[in-house]
C-alpha cells in the first residue's frame, strides 16, 4: 500500500503523542510532523499495556486500538482520493461521551462530523438525516460513515462496565443497551410488565432500542456471556436500519462513500479504546458497492 506524505505525517504525529509512557488522557491523531511509516507500523504503539491489550483481544477477537484503526482507515481512504478537504465525516454512535473517543479520532483528521446517531448508536436521524448529510458533502467529494454500538470493559476484564474519569463508581457501558437487555430478558422469562401504549416522546429512543432488539431475545438468552454478545446483537439490529438508509440514499453521495461499522470498546481513561471492525465497504459515485476493504483492517 502506497503511503503519501499526509499519511506518513499521521503515523508520526500519533507516535509522538504517545512517547511519554501511558497517556493521562487519550491522545488524538493529527496531520503534522514527518516520520517513517514502515517503522511505526511494525512498532507497537507506546503506552499500550500488553497484558490489557491481550485481555481485550481475548474477549473481542479482531479488535484494534483506535490509533491503529485510524491510521489504517485514513491511509486506505487516501488511496481512494479521500482528503480532509473533500471528505465529510458522518457518524452514528451512542450519545454517551465515551463514544466521542472514536469519533474525535476521525474529527481530528476530517474536521467536524454530521451526527446521524442516538442511543446505543442506532441511526435515528433516518433517511431524512441521511439526505441532509448528503447535501453537505463537498462538490466532487466523499463521505466516510462510521457506525456501531459500544461496550465497556474494565481493567480486570468485566464486560459491560467501565471506569470513567472523575467517577469512583465503576459504571455501566452502554447503559441504554444494558437497560434494553434487561427489558428483553424480563420478556423472555415472563416477568416484564409490557406497556402496549405508544412510547412516550420523552424517552422514545430507548423505547425504540428495546423494540429493535426483541428478535434477538433467544440469541442473548443462549449466549455464554450475555454482556459480550449484547453489542453484536445490537450491531446486527442496527445493520438492518443502516442498510435501508444507505440503499435508499447512497446515490446522493457525490463521488464515493466508505462505510465503517463495528463495535466500540471503551476502556479506562488511561488506556486506549478499541474498535472491532465488522464492515468496511466502498461505494462508487453510482452507489455501487465495489470493494470490501475489511480484510485490510485485520
Amino acid at each position: 500500500m502506497k503511503l503519501s506524505v499526509a499519511t506518513l505525517a499521521l503515523f508520526a504525529a500519533v507516535a509522538e503523542a504517545f512517547q511519554a509512557g501511558k497517556p493521562t488522557a487519550r491522545a488524538r491523531t493529527g496531520l503534522n510532523g514527518e516520520g517513517s511509516a514502515e517503522t511505526l507500523v511494525k512498532t507497537p504503539p507506546a503506552g499500550v499495556d500488553p497484558a490489557f491489550d491481550a485481555l481485550v483481544k481475548a474477549n473481542f477477537p479482531g479488535a484494534v486500538n483506535n490509533k491503529e484503526l485510524a491510521t489504517r482507515v485514513v491511509g486506505l481512504l487516501e488511496e481512494k482520493g479521500f482528503t480532509p478537504e473533500n471528505t465529510l465525516l458522518a457518524t452514528s454512535v451512542c450519545a454517551d461521551e465515551l463514544a466521542r473517543e472514536l469519533e474525535d479520532e476521525f474529527v481530528d483528521v476530517y474536521g467536524t462530523n454530521f451526527n446521524l446517531g442516538g442511543l446505543s448508536g442506532f441511526p435515528f436521524a433516518g433517511n431524512t438525516g441521511w439526505g441532509a448529510m448528503s447535501a453537505h458533502v463537498p462538490d466532487n467529494g466523499y463521505c466516510l460513515t462510521i457506525h456501531g454500538p459500544h461496550v465497556g470493559i474494565t481493567k480486570d476484564g468485566v464486560i459491560g462496565k467501565v471506569e470513567r474519569s472523575g467517577i469512583a463508581l465503576v459504571d455501566s457501558c452502554c447503559g441504554s443497551a444494558i437497560a434494553a437487555s434487561r427489558y428483553l430478558q424480563a420478556i423472555t422469562d415472563g416477568s416484564a410488565n409490557i406497556n402496549p401504549k405508544i412510547q412516550s416522546f420523552s424517552d422514545f429512543q430507548q423505547g425504540a432500542v428495546q423494540e429493535l432488539i426483541l428478535p434477538f431475545g433467544q440469541r442473548l438468552a443462549r449466549a455464554e456471556n450475555r454482556m459480550r454478545e449484547l453489542p453484536y446483537a445490537l450491531y446486527d439490529s442496527q445493520e438492518v436500519m443502516v442498510n435501508d438508509i444507505i440503499n435508499t440514499g447512497k446515490a446522493k453521495i457525490k463521488k464515493g462513500l466508505a462505510v465503517l461499522g463495528g463495535i466500540q470498546i471503551n476502556t479506562s481513561p488511561d488506556t486506549f479504546d478499541y474498535f472491532h471492525p465488522l464492515r468496511f465497504d466502498y461505494y462508487d459515485e453510482n452507489g455501487n458497492m465495489v470493494e470490501n476493504m475489511l480484510p485490510y483492517l485485520r
